[in-house]
């Protein structure tokens, strides 16, 4: 067994844990879009990245690829680690603002603006469909091309394949085929729909290394109540 010690609790796990797995054991949750039970981890959509080591030498790193190690201090909920993935939602909400998947996860993290270029994409390449083809429905009809900006998920040869049995799998788990929740301008990129926009909460200024990870937020579920 392993010892490590998360958001200031120290857990024993087996090895070969992930800091995700041994995150989800303790309750403490971790958004993620690339990540699916089931699939082996891809580390592509960055949100699940947690702070390791102590500063000055701490460095930010995704949680469902990076294995437990002995003696490992991890925050979760960092104001760095909020910060990175508030700058992510910005990058995803620029490629794909119409999911509401992506909508919401920027309403919980409270984005408010998007300062990139609009794309209006349908596709961020977290390889959840590719993974689910080969992996579950053990078909592999479909899979990554080309590189950098030219990267696309298709058939090879763009030639219909004939492994492929329209199982639906792929659309299944696709982040960005989820129903559209918003407008396609870029003024009107973020719906903010669900935001609490005025959440009563902690003093974050003394709490850096813990900010509020609670889901829901214990305060804004007692406010509603009220």
């Amino acid at each position: 067994m392993i010892t490590i010690t998360l958001n200031g609790i120290d857990l024993k796990v087996e090895e070969g844990t992930t800091l995700l797995e041994a995150a989800q054991f303790l309750g403490f949750p971790i958004p993620t879009l690339c990540y699916m039970e089931g699939l082996t981890p891809y580390g592509a959509c960055r949100l699940c990245v947690v702070e390791i080591g102590k500063a000055p030498n701490s460095k930010l790193v995704t949680s469902c690829t990076y294995p437990a190690q002995e003696g490992l201090k991890v925050r979760t909920s960092s104001s760095r680690v909020v910060r990175a993935r508030k700058m992510i939602l910005e990058l995803l909400l620029a490629s794909t603002p119409q999911s509401k998947i992506i909508q919401d996860l920027a309403s919980k993290f409270e984005v408010r603006q998007q300062r990139f270029r609009q794309e209006f994409e349908d596709c961020i390449l977290c390889g959840l469909c590719v993974r689910m083809c080969e992996q579950q429905m053990m078909a592999k009809a479909i899979g990554f091309r080309g590189r950098g900006e030219k990267r696309s998920i298709g058939t090879p040869f763009d030639i219909k394949s004939e492994e492929c049995r329209l199982c639906g799998g792929c659309i299944y788990v696709c982040p960005a085929c989820t129903l559209r929740c918003t407008y396609t301008q870029p003024d009107k990129a973020i719906c903010g729909g669900c935001a609490n926009l005025s959440p009563p909460c902690v003093d974050k200024e003394q709490f850096d290394d813990m900010m509020c990870y609670m889901d829901p937020c214990v305060a804004c579920e007692i406010v509603k109540t009220t």
